[in-house]
Order: C-alpha cells, then structure tokens, then sequence
C-alpha cells in the first residue's frame, strides 16, 4: 500500500474536533462492528428535520433547531439529555434528535473512528432525491479493507425513505454516480456537462451552491465537517468577485477530491490557503438573519 495511502487511512482514523465524541465516547464502547447494524441503531437515534412529517411526526422548533448543533459531543448531550437508554436503544419519534444528513454522516464516521476505522463525512449532491435534480446532501465514506476501496454510506436513508424515493440501490454502498461530491459537480458544471441550476435545495440553486459545497468538502477531508449554512472564505463570495486566480484553485482542489483524493495535496492546499481555512469564527445564515459563531464553543458571538 502507498505510504500516502497509509497516511491518510491513519488520518481518518483519527476524530476531528468535530467528530471526537469526548466526555461520552463510552457510548460508542459497545456499538456493533456491522456498518448496517450502526445505520439502524443511528435511525432509532435521529429524525431529519425534512422528513419527520412523513414519519407522523411535527417537531417543534426548539427540536429543530437542533440540526444546528455541529460537534458529536454536543449532539450526544442532547441524545442523553432527551433520553439516557443505551444507543442501541431505539427511541419513539417523539424522543428523537432532529438533525439532518450531515448529521447522519458525522455521527456514522465518529462510531467508526472510535472503532478504530477511517471513515470521513462528505458533502455533495444526491441524484436520488428528485429526478433530474441534485439536491444538497451529505454521506459518509469508510475506508473498506476487504475491497480496498472507499464504500460511500448513506446513513440517512431507511428502509421507509428508501421506498419512498424509489432507490435501486444498496445505501450502504452507494454508487458514485448516484452521490456526486462537491468537487466532482464543479468540474462536471465548469465543462458543461450539467447545469449548475440543476444543483441545490429550494429554490436556492446555481454555482455559487456548487462552489459552496465544493468548499465545505475540503474541509470536511481536513475533518472540519461544518453545517450546509455555514459560510467562509470562497463561499461567502458573490460569482463576480471570484477571480480567476479563485477560479484556478477551485478547479485544483475540485480535480484533486472528485474521484480518487489526492490526500496529501488536499492537506497542503487546505492549510495554505485562507480562502478555505476555516476561521475561528464562522457566519451561519440562519432563517432569522446571519449570525457569528465561536467554532470551539458554538456559542454565538454576534447577530447581524
């Protein structure tokens, strides 16, 4: 195996702040080891906040507003703090964390770095949501021994969604041509091939979406997976004010995460360049306007 292979398997292994579960990683102590088996006990854990009036159920905003809540620490608080049964433990609907697919993805990859297996959330788009339409979604990638491959998991999708939607595949192992990363939507709008109004959720959509996706996943491959409202650097940019020096590096960075990541440059060019540096302090554009946000603490700092 590559030595760059082998740095980035033991990167990946590793939690992020993110992801570092910390005071209640004994939660994660006696989980299974089957990817499927995890996928079903984090469905008895999270309701997404789109989805739950197809389930029967109307969360209230205050439990809604929990699909904010970045770090796996904090998420497990609050898992606890509603209900303290083992995770194993499936909770009514009513007792769930209301989250969405990023959600799903960070928690399925901080159960599998505490298990001692790469696994790294990423952001892109879904083909399976809406025909012809690639909507705004987060998985998570593990690193597979047996196949010596990446195997892309949507954690999100059950067995409900999955009839709903009409999916022909095995969400376990979802095919690269139905999770389109962030990276591989730019190149495939920036040489035609798709239109990026095609690319987004709501009626928000174009290629600054694209741009912001694209962004979003190199610092998720830098374990700095962030909320789909977050913004900096590169993305808080209007489409005229990207230059073409801009243009030049999210081309790079965009070839070098679209299929097999080039991890080592992927480092490099995260640390090096402030546009994709995620800074201490973040802009979240919620509903209620745009905030700032102590990244450390989520506390915010200031409204706007």
């Amino acid at each position: 195996m590559p030595t760059s292979t082998n740095d980035a398997l033991a990167y990946y292994t590793e939690h992020g702040t993110i992801s570092d579960p910390g005071r209640f990683a004994r939660l994660f102590d006696n989980l299974p080891q089957d990817i499927s088996q995890l996928c079903r006990i984090i469905h008895g854990l999270l309701l997404h906040a789109f989805w739950a009036e197809r389930y029967g159920e109307k969360p209230s905003e205050e439990r809604i507003a929990c699909a904010s809540i970045r770090h796996v620490e904090h998420i497990l608080a609050r898992i606890q703090e509603i209900n303290s049964e083992p995770l194993e433990q499936s909770r009514h609907l009513n007792e769930r964390f209301v989250g969405n697919c990023r959600t799903y993805s960070v928690l399925l990859a901080s159960i599998l770095q505490h298990q001692g297996k790469p696994a790294r959330p990423r952001c892109g788009f879904g083909r399976y949501f809406k025909p012809g339409w690639y909507e705004d979604h987060w998985i998570c990638e593990h690193w597979s021994e047996e196949h010596h491959r990446w195997i892309m998991v949507d954690a999100q999708l059950d067995d409900f969604q999955c009839q709903e939607l009409g999916t022909g595949f095995d969400p376990l192992d979802v095919p690269r041509d139905q999770f389109i990363v962030g990276g591989k939507a730019w190149l495939s709008c920036r040489n035609g091939e798709t239109d990026p109004n095609n690319f987004g959720v709501f009626n928000m959509s174009g290629m600054w979406f694209v741009r912001g996706n694209l962004v979003r996943d190199i610092a998720a491959l830098n374990k700095v997976e962030l909320l789909p409202w977050d913004g900096w650097g590169l993305i808080d940019r209007e489409d005229a004010s990207i230059s073409p020096e801009d243009l030049k590096l999210l081309d790079e960075i965009a070839s070098m995460t679209s299929d097999e990541v080039d991890f080592s440059e992927v480092r490099e060019l995260y640390k090096t360049n402030e546009s994709l540096l995620v800074p201490p302090i973040i802009k979240s554009y919620t509903q209620s306007g745009t905030i700032e946000v102590d990244l450390s603490t989520e506390e915010i700092v200031e409204e706007q």
